[in-house]
């Protein structure tokens, strides 16, 4: 008795034997469905294994120790801490008592019979063999069993006796120096030798020395206690190892003595939000720590749900194809007694076999490339993932989408190859078939819903579902639209040249078999503009958001030490050391006996301040000891909040009120063009570039104070402070320039003219060139010489952080693009092999069957590439809208409580024109090329029945 059992055993051994008879056509097929497996698994295989574990997470912060120690400097005042310690709090109202400050007794927190191990972590220069380089001192015992997990040894070994220590890799390759090397500190005679490299497995990129306890750091800071330099500043932690681990009810009377801890037992198995007493003074939600971040989640859902559409888009083309280079067998199957039924399990058997083994052959390669690529992914973020976190589910989930992709997308072909007759199927006649009328329709139906339904998720909810579903919805519109577009593409022929021509009417003509390859090139191109665009729009929002201190190149230095008598020498060392070209010196005004600091309260040392005329001042600012929210409304906040007085500036400023002495070439360096203001200068003049500043009879006021303490008074009363008045003739620069910082400069001539003493402060620079690592330990070098601490500033501009999400993303989808594109238009191009060997019969020769071959597939990879394009920006703009909603609402709640250093929130949409030429012109050029190349000169013509 025959049963269905039967027939698809039959069928599947048929499949599976058509398979292995044409390899090159069903490799193509397989390849075309495993290479979205292979991006999609190696995405899982890379975010999970760089997204760490709790375990591992701790096995870095707290080695093989149960809890680390840590005095939060509140003066030993009780705290309240939650349950991974990353939040605390001090217990208590101290809206009317000064806030507890000081060092704490970390030894009334250790638990008896506990074992501690110090770790002190300090900041030093040390010296290279470039000169110096800013260093982290760190005063571990790293050989002991409980530093296990803190610190990986990558050669050499850990410290063993005072006078060795141990360097991080990237410390080794910035300073030149290797294990074996000898190394000394600033400030420092004595030598250490260094016995071994290691690395920080969360920061990988960090310079950090290590030495037992008491081997480096307290002789550093004697000796530069000894020079008049300030101290290295150590921060102290405490590792504990307890029998039974460190419970939250130990963390508890810890943090009765002011001292905060992260216990691993407490992390791995918190306490009741009821137990936690941090939660009763506010919602967890007020404390809540970590967390996936929103914005990240919505790119993340957006683009790999298009993954999943972009893998059942690729499949189509693949097995519409195999199935039409297949009709004559199953002509055969149906000459010989076959049904239509038996024509459709053949077609979807080989759905199913091929699908098998893409999910076998796409999960594999997506774990071989995702080990192999693991290292340059660590190095390029800087931290080392977790184990090899291959979770099985996940990927049987991603193999069977494979399976169930291959069978969803043999589906209409073994319709369509079940509805053909015999005599087609063993002739090879197509037929001619009308297109369909109802398709664009509905295409362009779906664009504008699809769009819609996006744009309505990114301005009117924040679930990125809605986004990620009209995106997916308007591409499948662009896919229904593709054979009517290619139409359209069709009439552009006329003005081209015969081969290209012959190749578009081709296409056009055989829409059965381009519009499923451009689907394919489609989706792939779709993938990887959406996230180019959004990865371009988020590094444009950093760039903006980032706040220069100088213009780009420049440099400064800067020394308020003894009265400035080594600013010369600093001077002099950075012309040496850096390719400057511009050099602009500058002073400060000093009040008081000579050599005072600019902050300093030493006796006989004085300050001074620039008066800011009363109706010029922000009247947020102004309200004394009243708090704004309570004098003023949210409107009337708002409305001050942009009030040109209001305005704060984010640049740090040396001098103090930004009051500078120097000549015009600090406004060159600065990069303001004003040849009033040089003439104002030139004529005696401060000139201004803060408009509050100048009163209405264009005059600076600077009032200097001999007595602090009395100042102190008066500014705590709001009044005004005791002391001289010298009023400048002033000129104000037009506009709103930004003099980084600098609200004022005027001539050593003025300020002498005007009463003022000054003394040598610093000076800016600027540079041919970026100053090297090398460079920048050099000068460091130079400047130690001088035996002062050195202020020193250069402007290297914005780096940008991309996110290891984000970096997979971008690398695999590429990936995909590249292959897909690849793929699809060798398919095209095996369809299309018939009119290939026509015209060799017909004697063309094989110049024009290359050339006609290339821009077949050309053709194809542009059109995929230009609708590819176009759908890819959608799911982008909208998650860029769904982040300009969040930050926009976060500002207006600032605004309400009148916070006035908050700003409009810029989240701008970028898209990556380069991105898009490269893609508009690599792809197609490509694909052109390759299938040039691989079309053979001389066709041996079969039999028509063959064919």
């Amino acid at each position: 008795m025959k049963t269905w059992y039967h027939s698809w055993r039959a069928a599947l051994r048929i499949a599976r034997r058509d398979a292995w008879r044409y390899k090159g056509r069903s490799f193509l097929v397989l390849a075309m469905i495993a290479l979205p497996i292979l991006g999609v698994s190696a995405f899982d295989l890379t975010v999970r294994s760089a997204e760490l574990s709790t375990e591992e997470q701790l096995d870095r912060t707290l080695g093989r120790a149960d809890a680390e120690i840590r005095d939060p400097e509140l003066g030993g005042h009780a705290i309240y801490q939650s349950p991974t310690g990353d939040t605390y709090s001090p217990v208590g109202d101290f809206d009317d008592e000064p806030w507890p400050n000081g060092p704490g007794d970390v030894t009334k927190a250790i638990p008896a019979g506990a074992t501690t191990l110090q770790d002190t972590v300090a900041v030093a220069k040390l010296r290279t063999t470039h000169g110096l380089l800013q260093t982290e001192i760190r005063e571990l015992k790293a050989g002991d069993p409980i530093v296990r997990g803190l610190l990986r040894l990558n050669e050499g070994r850990f410290p063993e006796k005072g006078g060795e220590v141990a360097a991080t890799s990237h410390f080794l390759e910035v300073s030149g120096l290797r294990v074996g090397s000898e190394l000394s500190a600033r400030g420092l005679d004595a030598t250490y030798r260094i016995v071994g490299a290691y690395e920080l497995p969360d920061a990988l990129d960090t310079n950090q020395v290590n030495a037992l306890p008491g081997a480096l750091l307290a002789p550093l800071d004697k000796a530069l206690l000894a020079d008049g330099l300030p101290g290295t500043e150590p921060r102290t932690t405490h590792l504990v190892r307890v029998p039974g681990g460190f419970t939250w009810n130990m963390v508890q009377q810890a943090n009765a003595h002011g001292i905060k801890v992260i216990s691993r037992a407490v992390t791995l198995h918190p306490p009741a939000d009821a137990d936690v007493p941090l939660y009763k003074q506010g919602s967890r939600r007020d404390y809540q720590e970590g967390g996936s971040n929103a914005t990240e989640l919505a790119a993340v859902g957006t683009i790999v749900g298009l993954a999943m559409l972009e893998i059942c888009l690729l499949a189509g083309p693949a097995f519409a194809v195999g199935a039409r280079r297949s009709r004559r067998q199953l002509g055969l199957v149906g000459a010989n007694g076959g049904d239509r039924r038996h024509i459709r399990a053949i077609v979807l058997g080989g759905g199913l076999v091929i699908g098998v083994a893409s999910a076998v052959v796409g999960t594999l390669l997506g774990l071989g490339l995702t080990y192999a690529l693991r290292p340059v992914l660590e190095d390029y973020i800087g931290q080392r993932f977790g184990v090899f976190d291959i979770r099985p589910l996940e990927l049987l989930g991603i193999a069977l989408l494979a399976v169930l992709t291959g069978l969803l997308a043999a589906i209409v072909p073994a319709v369509t190859a079940s509805r053909q007759t015999v005599l087609a199927s063993l002739t090879g006649r197509r037929g001619v078939r009308g297109s369909s009328r109802v398709l664009p329709v509905l295409g362009l139906i779906a664009v504008v819903l699809g769009a819609v339904i996006a744009l309505y998720g990114s301005t009117m909810t924040d679930q990125f579902a809605v986004v990620a579903g009209g995106s997916a919805i308007a591409e499948l519109g662009v896919v229904a639209l593709t054979p009517a577009l290619v139409g359209l593409f069709g009439r552009t022929g006329r003005w081209l040249p015969l081969s290209p021509r012959l190749a578009l009417r081709d296409a056009v003509r055989n829409r059965g078999r381009t519009a499923p390859a451009v689907a394919a090139v489609l989706a792939a191109v779709a993938g990887t503009v959406a996230v180019s665009t959004y990865s371009a729009s988020q590094e444009a929002q950093g760039r903006a958001s980032y706040t220069p201190q100088l213009p780009h190149g420049a440099v400064s230095v800067m020394l308020d030490e003894e009265g400035g008598r080594a600013v010369p020498a600093v001077r002099t060392a950075v012309e040496k050391t850096l390719p400057t070209d511009v050099r602009a010196d500058v002073d400060r005004i000093s009040v008081g006996k000579p050599g005072c600091p600019m902050y300093g309260r030493e006796d006989g040392c004085g300050e001074y301040e620039v008066v800011v005329p009363e109706a010029q001042k922000c009247p947020l600012w102004s309200t004394g000891t009243e708090d704004p929210a309570e004098k003023f409304s949210k409107a009337e906040r708002r409305k001050l909040i942009k009030d040109w007085r209001c305005k704060q500036d984010s640049v740090y400023t040396f001098a103090n009120g930004g009051v500078l002495v120097g000549e015009a070439a600090v406004m060159k360096v600065l990069g303001i063009d004003d040849p009033a203001a040089v003439k104002a200068l030139a004529d005696g003049k401060a000139v201004s570039f803060d408009k509050r500043n100048v009163d209405t009879d264009g005059k600076i006021g600077i009032r200097l104070i001999t007595d602090a303490r009395k100042a102190d008074e008066a500014r705590a009363k709001d009044l005004p402070a005791p002391g001289v008045v010298k009023s400048i003739p002033a000129y104000q620069v037009p506009g709103d320039p930004n003099a980084y910082g600098v609200t004022t400069l005027l001539t050593p001539a003025t300020a002498k003219a005007a009463g003022l003493s000054t003394v040598p402060l610093g000076a800016y620079f600027t540079t041919s060139a970026l100053p090297s690592d090398t460079q920048k330990q050099k000068l460091d070098g130079e400047l130690d010489r001088t035996g002062n601490s050195v202020q020193l500033d250069i402007e290297a501009g914005y780096t940008s952080e991309t996110s290891i999400v984000l970096l997979a993303l971008t690398v695999f989808a590429g990936l995909v693009t590249i292959g897909a594109a690849g793929i699809a238009t060798g398919l095209a191009q095996a369809d299309a092999e018939a009119d290939l060997k026509t015209l060799a019969a017909v004697g063309a020769p094989s110049r024009v069957r290359r050339t006609l071959s290339g821009f077949q597939c050309g053709v194809v990879a542009g059109m995929g590439v230009l609708l590819g394009s176009a759908a890819g920006v959608l799911p982008a703009i909208g998650l860029r809208l769904t982040e300009r909603r969040s930050e926009l609402n976060a500002y207006r709640e600032a605004l309400d409580e009148g916070l006035s250093s908050v700003s409009l929130p810029y989240v701008p949409v970028v898209i990556p024109w380069g991105t898009l030429a490269a893609l508009l012109i690599a792809v197609p050029l490509g694909a052109a090329v390759l299938a040039a190349l691989v079309t053979r000169s001389h066709r041996t013509l079969g039999r028509r029945a063959a064919t």
